[in-house]
């Protein structure tokens, strides 16, 4: 009975049930005012047709006009009165001139070296124009000087995350899309304590709907009470806000300013495989070392600052950084960020760019593949073009509509010759590509329409590292634990889940 009222009692049912609330509301209205308000109805329908041509020659990319459109048309009474005054919200303007705000502070402390990228133009021009591609739309340098160490599963990050955790001495910034309670938690946060009971500045950032159903609310209350500085970052509400689109969906790790990490790991304790969800869970992580590491201070401090309200000293900030020149530079490490707020969608188009130039091969690992035009056009003109394009996605999903949905582009993928793999013992959770033995990136950006356009996200791009060479090393291992579906199995698929999975792909710009 307790277990009952606690779920009936919690925020996520709260949440909800508010949320029903006012779409019945909506719906009760719309009929209502199509009974016996004609007149009305006709003007506030004509209002959201308006809207709607209004939202169609916006200069934003298709993703996003179709995240409006869809719910305006489902709801054409209401859709187009709702739109103006979500976007006239005042939460929603201070939200993003707070995050504007925040990104003109930080860029003078971005400030890429001329000598390095003249140093790749002469190595390789393909790559240059890949890294400069993310230099002038994000803002954030290339390193030659770093350092980087690819982690092919969560346990394998789990031990050496731990040992650098009590390596710091300065500061802690970690920044995650969820946590939930646990053996892995449990061990982070006992370091933790202990470490800002010792005077080392600790700062936790989580996403609150992430955290919804894995925290209890105002969790960042019990953090603050044993001396972590901490923030949930965009706090939910079930009122009509834009802003509540827009997740963290970014894991970063910075320790003394020198040692960073980030991946697809959150901390739970299905990512280290102490507790069985959806399989074997796979996932990735990376650990770049060096000066490569400040772009994802930066990332950090970018965010925090917005949660805050308070100015961040970066000069204070570098002055604390432990410089570790133990390690050997290794290749171009470049740590980048994506915003909503960007005038571009700098992880599609980093993908787009590195699938686009491949020439022997590019490998992927996606727990989800909910495609655009663009990057369906990027993987088919490849893989025509003679390029070994091999995908590999879950084979037990933890979204049974998601993965409905991924499951719908296999046969347009794999009639242009691109090779899709499932991941036999579970769940991949990983967002990792490898091209030519010589490009990677590894990060938090998942090949969907949330990920690419809707959150913020990260992920480091590698060019000639031994990260790079251990990447592949994990696709070639992981294919042979992979089933390889062929179209002849997509033919074979029942008429009534196409239609489920046609039905659900309409609301792929909402996934």
């Amino acid at each position: 009975m307790r277990k009952v009222l606690k779920i009936l009692f919690s925020r996520l049912m709260v949440m909800s049930v508010l949320m029903i609330f006012q779409i019945a509301l909506l719906i009760i209205l719309t009929v209502q005012l199509s009974t016996s308000f004609f007149y009305l109805y006709f003007v506030f329908s004509l209002l959201s047709l308006t809207v709607v041509c209004f939202i169609a020659s916006q200069r934003s990319s298709p993703a996003h006009k179709l995240a409006w459109v869809i719910p305006i048309l489902i709801f054409p009474v209401f859709g187009g009165v709702l739109y103006i005054l979500i976007m006239s919200n005042r939460n929603n303007k201070k939200f993003r001139d707070k995050l504007n705000t925040s990104h003109k502070e930080s860029i003078s402390y971005l400030t890429q070296q001329p000598y390095v990228m003249n140093e790749l133009y002469r190595q390789d021009r393909n790559a240059a124009n890949q890294s400069g591609y993310i230099l002038r739309t994000s803002g954030f340098p290339v390193y030659n000087n770093s350092h980087s160490i690819y982690f092919s599963s969560g346990e394998e990050f789990f031990v050496t995350f731990v040992d650098e955790l009590k390596k710091a001495e300065k500061y802690i910034f970690i920044e995650t899309f969820l946590i939930r309670e646990g053996l892995m938690w449990n061990t982070v946060l006992s370091i933790l304590e202990d470490k800002a009971a010792k005077g080392v500045d600790v700062r936790v950032m989580y996403d609150d709907a992430g955290c919804m159903t894995t925290l209890p609310h105002k969790y960042y209350k019990r953090l603050r009470a044993k001396g972590i500085k901490c923030y949930a970052f965009n706090p939910f509400t079930p009122l009509p806000e834009v802003r509540l689109n827009n997740r963290d969906h970014r894991k970063i790790i910075v320790i003394d300013g020198y040692t960073a990490f980030t991946g697809g790991i959150n901390f739970a304790d299905e990512y280290i495989n102490v507790f069985e969800r959806c399989g074997h869970w796979k996932d990735s992580a990376i650990m770049v070392k060096g000066e490569a590491a400040w772009n994802m201070n930066v990332m950090f401090l970018q965010l925090w600052s917005s949660m805050s309200n308070e100015p961040v000293d970066y000069d204070l900030i570098k002055t604390c950084t432990i410089f570790d020149d133990s390690y050997e530079p290794d290749g171009y490490i470049q740590p980048f960020g994506d915003s909503p707020f960007y005038k571009e969608a700098v992880g599609e188009n980093t993908y787009i760019n590195m699938i686009s130039r491949a020439r022997d091969y590019v490998y992927i690992f996606t727990p989800y593949l909910v495609l655009d035009h663009q990057l369906i056009t990027a993987l088919r003109l490849a893989a025509n073009s003679g390029v070994d394009v091999r995908i590999v996605t879950p084979h037990i999903p933890d979204k049974w509509y998601v993965f409905l949905v991924t499951q719908s582009y296999y046969e347009d993928l794999i009639e242009a010759g691109i090779k899709i793999f499932e991941y036999s013992p579970g769940f991949l959770h990983s967002k990792t590509f490898v091209c030519d033995d010589v490009f990677g990136i590894v990060g938090s950006i998942n090949l969907d329409y949330r990920s690419l356009y809707f959150h913020f996200e990260c992920g480091v791009w590698l060019y000639k590292t031994k990260s790079v060479k251990a990447i592949k090393n994990d696709f070639i291992e992981t294919f042979k634990k992979c089933k390889e579906i062929t179209l002849e199995e997509c033919l074979k698929v029942k008429l009534l889940k196409r239609i489920a999975r046609g039905f659900l792909r309409l609301f792929a710009p909402l996934m």
